[in-house]
């Protein structure tokens, strides 16, 4: 799944390939024959869940549209360090020149990917969803959501656009957490949820009579947001109830045994730990 059209895709690749390109390889064009082919694979120098093949191999394609390709390992999956994620063959300087940013974008993808399936299994069997937020790089939030999903977590809003969400300084400058939702209501269409951030009881009652779709509890220990659950959920219209606020590992447990629906971990894009992968590349024998 990418979030991307096949041309909002190549450009968002061409772009950057350009950051890096400029206007030439250096390296690759004075040292390797125009006419040279190449194999090789990708491997994991490290345990890994796979995320953004198809990314790292339209890259390749940009460069080199009869690249080969074969074997990919499916999205989703574990690999173990020294596992092939995919095999490829095509003209060597294409293969080089676009290896750094195929590996970049790679290598995040399935850090992400991994870091998120460790949330998710930390919270299994509670029927509470990880979710990611917009805290991810520039540029790269497409490729973020991708990872996040193949990791088994759950995307929150794209952007700015397809949810409202009231945070502290919204609340603050609309005049308090009713007003916020009440204003917001009048505006959104059929369909568009509306979250409110609450950090104290009496905002979570506000957001409860305003007619808030989602809360979330920010900053809270456990037992609170287990007992603001419930409250929430005596109300007439019970809303998902989401937790957030410096969630670690080994925070999200607790906080999914409260009766959070959801938990909101900003750590999974924002404190990325690559995976270790790398291209093997030999001469393809004519």
């Amino acid at each position: 799944m990418i979030p991307l059209s096949a041309g909002e895709l190549d450009a968002r690749l061409r772009e950057l390939l350009a950051e890096d390109v400029g206007p030439g390889d250096v390296t690759t064009e004075w040292t390797v024959p125009a006419d040279a082919r190449a194999r090789g694979r990708l491997l994991a120098k490290s345990a890994c869940i796979v995320s953004g093949l198809p990314v790292a191999r339209r890259t390749f394609a940009l460069l080199d549209p009869a690249l080969g390709w074969k074997n990919e390992a499916a999205a989703g999956t574990e690999a173990a360090p020294g596992a092939t994620l995919a095999e490829l063959e095509g003209r060597a300087r294409a293969l080089l020149t676009a290896e750094r940013v195929a590996l970049n974008l790679l290598q995040r993808m399935c850090g992400i990917a991994t870091a998120t399936r460790r949330y998710v299994r930390a919270v299994a069997g509670t029927g509470c969803r990880i979710l990611d937020t917009r805290k991810t790089a520039p540029g790269l939030r497409a490729f973020d959501r991708i990872a996040v999903a193949d990791g088994g977590g759950s995307n929150h809003r794209a952007g700015l656009y397809d949810q409202v969400l009231i945070k502290d300084n919204h609340r603050r400058l609309a005049g308090g957490v009713a007003n916020a939702v009440r204003r917001a209501r009048d505006r959104a269409p059929t369909g568009m949820k509306i979250e409110v951030e609450v950090e104290t009881e009496e905002e979570l009652r506000q957001a409860l009579s305003a007619g808030a779709d989602i809360v979330l509890i920010d900053n809270q220990a456990p037992e609170t947001v287990g007992q603001w659950s419930t409250l929430a959920r005596h109300s007439a219209r019970p809303p998902w109830i989401e937790a957030s606020g410096n969630m670690t590992l080994d925070r999200v447990g607790a906080y999914a045994a409260a009766g959070a629906d959801a938990i909101s971990v900003g750590a999974l894009t924002h404190s990325v730990e690559a995976a270790d992968i790398s291209l093997e590349l030999e001469v393809q024998p004519t």
